[in-house]
């Protein structure tokens, strides 16, 4: 049934379409489920690069029994200021990390910046990352610096309590976009000094040249989008 659990041999027809490079919509046709039951799925257990059906049906059990469990105990209080279940916002966390760590992100820069994004402050500081994540500051250390590198995040000095802060607003993905198309077009610039030195005309040549192309095409594509959406407003 569509809104039934899924079954074992489901999982295992999940893994085997991963495996030939079906997508999560041809998936979800072969077993006539909804697209948003096998995406789901998949993010929950490992991301599409690393899903087990066996690994994914027993967690699926230790879920389902912990959730059992809860519900037999009196409802926790509710913690959050916006009266929201903090269990529920930490699904959510976990859920946008692993879809994160499919991009190519490492874990634990992905479940920094997905905390980041669930705060309703957008911005914390490296012990504040430590205590919620229950990490170690070397581990969050090393996971802010790969983000600003990216220009994910951003630094800010909060005088009062002489320590940093990491912030992310609705600007980043604006200035990553960016620094994306400014990485393609200076790999297409070096892809094609090397088909110059190999000669264009020889096999390894003309390879470079092609690739210098797609990727200068696809840099002022990048910085042409930018444009327009930051000339729309796609950006607050």
């Amino acid at each position: 049934m569509p809104g039934g659990r899924l079954t074992y041999e489901e999982r295992r027809e999940i893994a085997r379409g991963l495996a030939e490079g079906l997508t999560y919509t041809e998936i979800a046709k072969c077993l006539g489920r909804p697209i948003s039951t096998v995406t789901r799925e998949v993010i929950r257990n490992g991301g599409a690069g690393g899903y087990q059906a066996d690994r994914a049906h027993h967690a699926t059990g230790i879920r389902a029994h912990r959730n059992r469990s809860a519900e037999s105990q009196p409802a926790p209080a509710v913690r959050d200021g916006q009266g929201r279940n903090p269990e529920t916002i930490r699904q959510l966390e976990d859920d946008f990390s692993t879809m994160l760590v499919d991009t190519g992100l490492p874990r634990m820069t992905a479940r920094v910046l997905a905390c980041l994004y669930t705060t309703d402050s957008g911005s914390l500081t490296a012990a504040e990352l430590v205590q919620r994540l229950q990490v170690s500051p070397a581990s969050v250390s090393k996971a802010v610096t790969q983000l600003e590198q990216q220009r994910l995040i951003r630094r800010e000095r909060d005088s009062r309590r002489r320590r940093d802060r990491y912030v992310i607003d609705g600007d980043i993905w604006h200035r990553s976009w960016l620094a994306s198309a400014r990485r393609n077009a200076r790999l297409a610039e070096v892809a094609d000094d090397g088909a110059e030195v190999l000669g264009p005309a020889t096999p390894a040549g003309a390879r470079l040249k092609t690739m210098g192309a797609i990727l200068n095409r696809l840099s002022d594509d990048m910085i042409r989008a930018a444009e327009r959406l930051r000339g729309a407003g796609g950006d607050q």
